[in-house]
């Protein structure tokens, strides 16, 4: 064995594994035992034998060495390996290096179960494991097993030879080189199942495949398909979960009479076919096999390609095509209801509200998705729908060209060891339009319901009990069949503060939804957990909602809430029409000290210019609205707020839909410029400044309140009717 690869290995890896951008996540590396340990990992790339033996290294502090397909031993990879302390499958003696220092314990060893990579994951055949690579079929070696119970086998004889046969115990020490054989004697081997997902997988040009093109004369298609599809992941920051799935104890698989027999024997004893035990042995390698097997690809981190394309996969055909917002409620379903209980590995961000799923798809999951389905033939779009070619999941590409030409059919077959999920998603796949469109409207309703209870109930606060009827989303169906109306609480107060406006539009017919915007409704402590994405993601939530059971729906709210309703407005385009009751513009620093709720209105009025700072009186209308308000603002609170007011201010030139802006004029008549120029950034073709001789800064509850409704219902009136006559009806 190469001694300078030996010691050298770990520099190595470190400086190879700088050149990637690959953000790599390593999960439960608590399972990883003390002893000798084989790494039983899946192998898609080549780039696994560079950055998978550094980050062991960093966990165990070992030297990690590799068993490596021999078909990588070539050309200049042939050198990088062996620096890195690979070792190929066709060494002669590869058993017995293997052994010895896994015996000695300085050093793990990394080995792939499938013999080489597998790049279209096709490792599924009628429930049992078997690879296909060139049409030719094999199922996973046992080899790593056999390794394993070799090394055991050989610790747990030289523990029984050491007083039955001294002779023996000193040959075998000599012949596996033991300088410590206490050592030995107290580690164990085991196995450690390893999972390696990636996402998102894209083949795409990149400076290695620019660089390939130009200095080598005709590449072929297997150096295209590495360059293009492993480059794009060192270069473009491709996120590795890398999961260890509960030690394999090897020595639990000796305990049999016939290995009994042979580790005790006083005769010379090789691990070898004619053992007494060899059958035995066998069969521990296979059961060994399937449990790795099990554990390594049960243990892969579904991601959102793994759910748009299953779901596609699993549609039934038809002439209508896939709508793509059906589909995104699919996906919806599938990752909030199966997938996430399920118990399996999931990417990080499916912990998250999964709602912008069903808004703008913010951070394009969605989109890239089906850029890749496009670009890659598994869709075709036709008017606004799109229709799938069934035959790219029934067959590949052929083996080097598959994750460059049909990536979405490697996806597919790495989620097929997920029996269960597979049975989850193609339930949801099957079902019709009309069942996913009344699963989306229960599914959300019950949720924020769900969610206000568990909320409450985690922060019962004895000092500031909070009325939970107060606190809990308020839903107003008359059944008319009218638009939908989103109405929005302020921050620190709670969805009662819009019952009185939510009760007028119900008794003309509208469908009204106050959703609770997270950290609301229970205590104030709450509002430290949580930032202004949380309530954007309770307003998307209660749009959404609307979305289901409306025609369209309307937006607005009082300051904080007036805020987000136009945030909202600046991403959906659908939105039919907006109301904003003072909605803020500026918040400077204020300390960031806790207030009593006047006080925190009567000075964010000051810090937002809308009145006068030399004004010491406060707003007797404020007062009496935060009757339903928190008794203290949090820090972190205010600072949510800090961020959302600077997140619209960026927004407010996307707000497009109809407009009416409301504000008082009389107490706070000095300052209205600031008013007038929030509502100057908005470039909605149709919008209304409506001022009000009131006192209350918050309109809704001051004593015009019944006149502001009206303005407002007017208003919308007005929308639906040029809606109308827009559609020729």
């Amino acid at each position: 064995m190469n001694k300078f690869a030996y010691f050298m290995s770990g520099y190595a890896l470190k400086a190879l594994s700088g050149l990637s951008k690959a953000r790599i996540t390593i999960h439960n590396r608590e399972r990883i035992p003390e002893g000798s340990i084989i790494f039983i990992a899946n192998h898609f790339t080549r780039i696994e034998t560079i950055f998978l033996p550094y980050h062991l290294y960093n966990i165990t502090k070992k030297r990690i060495w590799s068993l490596a397909h021999a078909d990588l031993f070539a050309g200049g990879l042939k050198n990088i390996l062996d620096v890195m302390g690979a070792i190929s499958t066709k060494d002669p003696n590869r058993n017995d290096l293997i052994t010895k220092t896994l015996l000695g314990g300085d050093a793990s060893w990394i080995i792939f179960p499938e013999g080489r990579m597998v790049k279209n994951k096709k490792l599924v055949n009628e429930g049992r494991f078997e690879i296909q690579v060139d049409k030719v079929v094999h199922r996973p070696r046992s080899g790593a097993a056999v390794i394993a119970l070799q090394s055991e086998f050989y610790r747990e004889r030289l523990r029984r030879m050491k007083t039955i046969n001294p002779k023996e115990f000193k040959r075998l020490i000599d012949w596996f080189e033991i300088k410590d054989p206490e050592k030995v004697l107290s580690q164990t081997t085991y196995m450690v199942p390893t999972n390696i997902t990636y996402y998102p997988m894209r083949a795409k040009e990149n400076l290695l495949t620019s660089l390939a093109k130009k200095l080598m004369e005709n590449p072929s298609q297997q150096i295209m398909d590495e360059l293009m599809t492993e480059g794009s992941m060192i270069l473009s920051g491709v996120q590795v979960d890398i999961r260890f799935a509960d030690p394999i104890k090897i020595s639990d698989y000796l305990n049999n009479s016939f290995v009994e027999s042979d580790l005790t024997s006083r005769r010379k004893i090789f691990f070898s076919r004619r053992m007494c035990s060899a059958p035995v042995i066998k069969t521990a390698s296979q059961d060994i096999l399937h449990r790795f097997m099990v554990d390594v690809y049960g243990m892969t981190s579904l991601n959102y390609d793994h759910i748009f394309t299953c779901l596609i996969k699993y549609m039934p055909p038809s002439s209508q095509g896939i709508d793509p917002y059906d589909l995104r409620c699919r996906a919806y379903l599938a990752i909030a209801g199966k997938v996430i209980e399920s118990g399996h590995c999931v990417h990080n961000a499916f912990y998250e509200n999964q709602i912008h799923l069903l808004t703008d798809d913010k951070n394009e999951r969605f989109t890239k998705f089906l850029d890749t389905a496009l670009e890659t033939g598994v869709l075709y779009e036709k008017k606004g729908k799109f229709f799938k070619k069934q035959e790219k999941f029934a067959s590949d590409v052929g083996f080097q060209g598959v994750r460059m030409e049909n990536p979405l059919y490697v996806v597919a077959n790495e989620v097929e060891p997920l029996q269960d999920i597979v049975f989850f998603i193609k339930g949801i796949a099957e079902k019709s339009d009309v069942e996913i469109d009344q699963q989306i409207r229960h599914a959300l309703k019950d949720k924020v319901l769900k969610d206000y209870d568990l909320d409450y109930e985690k922060c019962k606060s004895p000092s500031e009990p909070f009325d939970k009827e107060a606190g809990s989303p308020i839903f107003l169906d008359p059944g008319k069949g009218r638009p939908g109306i989103l109405l929005i609480h302020n921050y620190l107060s709670c969805p009662k503060e819009m019952k009185p406006l939510a009760s007028f539009f119900s008794k003309l017919g509208y469908t009204v939804f106050v959703p609770r915007l997270k950290g609301h409704g229970t205590c104030s402590e709450d509002l430290s957990q949580i930032n202004h994405n949380d309530w954007i993601d309770s307003v998307e939530e209660g749009y959404v909602l609307l979305k289901h059971r409306t025609p369209y729906v309307f937006v607005g709210g009082f300051f904080t809430g007036a805020g987000l309703a136009l945030e909202l407005a600046s991403r959906i385009p659908e939105i039919a029409g907006v109301f904003a009751v003072a909605p803020p513009l500026n918040v400077k620093d204020m300390g960031w000290r806790p207030f009593t709720a006047s006080e925190f209105w009567h000075r964010m009025l000051q810090k937002a210019l809308f009145v006068d700072k030399r004004s010491d009186d406060s707003d007797e209308c404020t007062q009496n609205t935060c009757v339903t308000c928190y008794n203290e603002n949090p820090a972190q609170g205010m600072k949510s707020l800090e961020r959302l007011i600077k997140h619209l201010e960026q927004r407010l030139m996307s707000v497009t839909a109809p407009l009416l802006f409301l504000q008082s004029g009389k107490k706070f008549h000095s300052n209205t410029e600031n008013a007038l120029k929030l509502f100057k950034l908005v470039n909605a073709t149709r919008k209304d400044f409506f001022f009000f001789n009131e006192d209350c800064h918050n309109l809704l509850s001051g004593s015009e309140s019944t006149r502001v409704f009206r303005s407002i219902a007017d208003f919308f009136a007005l929308v639906e009717q040029e809606r109308y006559q827009s559609m020729g009806k």
